[in-house]
């Protein structure tokens, strides 16, 4: 009997033992690049609202070679030089599911008749920098684009224009005549659109970043003084482009990096003898990191040659950085540094004047130009002025008011406030009723500036809450009609010490008197989590406020939402006159599968009867979305 039980239960150990073996050969084995992974990434990509980084996510609708430039040459580099050739390209198919680059095959499909291949530049430009204008107002008229305010209130969509493998629609078209010059950045391409006929439009030509670079800036258009029409862009690598507007050739390639970690992203102006390029960095994201030598980095402007691209003349924010103390580990802590310059910048040729603003700093002694307004001459680059609206706002991303002992780049609060309020948005130089010029800002910690532009003096200032890292005012401002357009993305905490922030502010649009800074009106906008919504816009309960920078067209303003819907507000009395929600699924013209995402950045301008929205932003935690979408007049 013992005999037959020992041998039952060999039999059911063995049938045991065979059931494990087949479960786990049916286990699929992780991905070799899910450890890459976890080792080098995820801390930040799975806290992308934190880090203000893409979400993993958003990773996986990228296109293999936007992943490969960012590890091995942009933003990522300091990470991916961990990675062998092997690792990186696993860890890329894990992310993507795709190992082979992107091909641009739509395109071609949509190229233009030969009768409407050149685009006609024989009409002034009606978006020709990141302002539109060169006050950088962001006005446009109902002659400028053939819309009125009245059939702003009733849009319907006309068709969509989707791109593969983006994530990202955060540069905005220069519109002359009846063609768009669209800037892709994570296709590393600027197309030109056609669109004479607004029901069918085409693409004219295609122009490629030479080193399958993505772009990062806006266009700028200008017709220099031998009458060459021109287009003005800058890349991720710190590449300046300068491209025939009528055949999309390529004249020159200027890269203008100079430091560590330097980046474009304002919309450089193209003049007849110059072309002026700001210049950021982002150091921010990287100085936590002991293994980083802080901090080296600041903005600066150029001024460069339009026939060759060399450079006239240099504006540096601050002098270089030198040792200022042991950082605590018998490693130099370096200083100053920081200052960049993401806006675009007015240039006041009447004057002979550049206005822009700056960053925060990334290391002591705060430099008297970071969060700063800076008037520059347009001869030379030597500065007029410089107002600063926040000092000591020492600032790294990881850092946090009140770092460990061993965060060595890291300062404490006895330093700095900690906010990291920069002029993200560009500068108006606007005109008042009675003819007076005055500068206007927008800064992060919701503040609105008007500044006499000859001598910076401060006129007046109106705070509308104290924002944030992300906004406050983020990405732009607009002037019609002595009035300001400022729009809010977050209202911002209790400062210890500060005034108590007025309960009835929320996220929104406010209208500002430009001649007193009294609040004309205030446009709210609230959360809409409810069912599909919930799902496509991550964390819809705080990314709903109006980041992107407004558009004005004959009397109404256009601003998008980060939970990507779109709003139409009458100028005069901020009463909603319409509004769309983006954040969908598109069947689109060029048949490449696309959907909505936040709206934010610059993305909204308009021609021929069609109002042109780009929809998708996925930064910060921010919906991905890969779409223009064209809206016209319901008849």
């Amino acid at each position: 009997m013992i005999s037959i039980r020992r041998a039952v239960a060999a039999l059911a150990l063995l049938a045991g033992l065979g059931s494990a073996s087949a479960a786990l050969a049916q286990t699929p084995s992780p991905h070799p690049g899910q450890p890459v992974y976890r080792a080098n990434c995820a801390t930040c990509h799975d806290n992308p609202e934190a880090t203000r980084s893409p979400s993993r996510e958003t990773l996986s609708q990228m296109s293999v070679q936007a992943l490969t430039f960012a590890l091995t040459q942009g933003k990522m580099k300091t990470q991916g030089a961990a990675l062998t050739d092997q690792t990186r390209a696993q860890l890329i198919e894990f992310l993507t599911g795709k190992t082979k680059a992107t091909t641009d095959t739509w395109s071609q499909a949509m190229a233009c008749p030969a009768s409407r291949r050149t685009p006609d530049l024989k009409s002034p430009a009606t978006v020709a920098t990141f302002g539109f204008d060169e006050r950088n107002t962001r006005t446009l008229t109902a002659r400028q684009t053939g819309i009125t305010k009245a059939s702003l209130s009733k849009l319907d969509l006309a068709w969509a224009i989707g791109f593969p493998d983006v994530t990202m629609m955060r540069s905005q078209a220069a519109v002359v005549g009846r063609t768009l010059f669209l800037p892709v950045a994570e296709a590393a391409a600027m197309y030109a659109f056609d669109v004479s006929d607004p029901a069918k439009p085409c693409v004219q030509w295609v122009y490629n970043s030479p080193n399958g670079a993505p772009l990062r800036t806006s266009a700028a258009y200008g017709v220099l003084a031998g009458g060459r029409p021109v287009l003005a862009f800058a890349g991720m690598d710190a590449t300046v482009h300068l491209v025939d507007a009528r055949t999309g050739k390529g004249l020159w390639t200027k890269n203008v990096g100079a430091y560590s970690y330097t980046l474009t992203t304002g919309t450089p102006r193209v003049l007849k003898d110059r072309i002026i390029v700001p210049v950021s960095q982002y150091e921010i994201m990287e100085a936590a990191n002991n293994n980083v030598s802080c901090c080296t980095n600041h903005g600066f402007v150029l001024s460069l040659d339009p026939k060759t691209g060399a450079q006239q003349w240099r504006y540096d924010t601050m002098p270089d950085a030198k040792p200022i103390r042991d950082r605590g580990d018998g490693k130099p802590l370096l200083g100053p540094s920081g200052a960049p310059i993401w806006n675009s910048p007015v240039v006041d040729e009447k004057r002979g004047l550049i206005y822009f603003g700056t960053g925060e700093a990334n290391s002591p002694p705060a430099h008297h130009n970071t969060n700063a307004l800076i008037a520059v001459r347009l001869r030379d680059g030597k500065e007029v002025w410089s107002h600063q609206a926040t000092p000591n706002d020492i600032y790294n991303a990881g850092c946090g008011p009140n770092p460990r002992p061993d965060q060595y780049n890291c300062v404490g609060p006895k330093e700095t406030v900690y906010r990291d309020v920069d002029f993200g948005a560009s500068l108006v130089l606007g005109r008042l009723s009675g003819g007076r010029d005055v500068l206007f800002a927008g800064q992060k910690s919701g503040t609105v500036w008007a500044l006499d532009p000859d001598t910076g003096k401060v006129l007046w200032r109106r705070d509308i809450g104290t924002g944030t890292a992300n906004g406050g005012i983020h990405w732009g401002i607009a002037f019609d009609k002595d009035t300001v357009y400022a729009p809010i993305s977050v209202v911002g905490r209790q400062l210890p010490g500060g005034p108590p922030i007025d309960p009835s502010l929320k996220p929104g649009l406010y209208a500002v008197d430009a001649k007193t800074g009294q609040i004309k009106w205030m446009y709210h906008v609230e959360p809409d989590c409810a069912g599909e919504r919930g799902k496509r816009a991550p964390r819809c309960e705080r990314h709903y406020g109006l980041s992107g920078a407004p558009t004005v067209i004959d009397g109404a303003v256009i601003t998008g939402g980060l939970d990507g819907r779109l709003y139409v507000v009458d100028a005069a009395t901020g009463k909603e006159l319409w509004r769309i929600d983006t954040l969908r699924d598109y069947q689109t013209l060029n048949g490449i599968k696309a959907k909505g995402g936040a709206i934010d950045s610059a993305s909204i301008v308009a021609a021929n009867g069609l109002v042109f929205v780009n929809s998708g932003y996925g930064m910060f935690g921010q919906a991905p979305g890969n779409v223009m979408l064209a809206l016209k007049p319901k008849p």
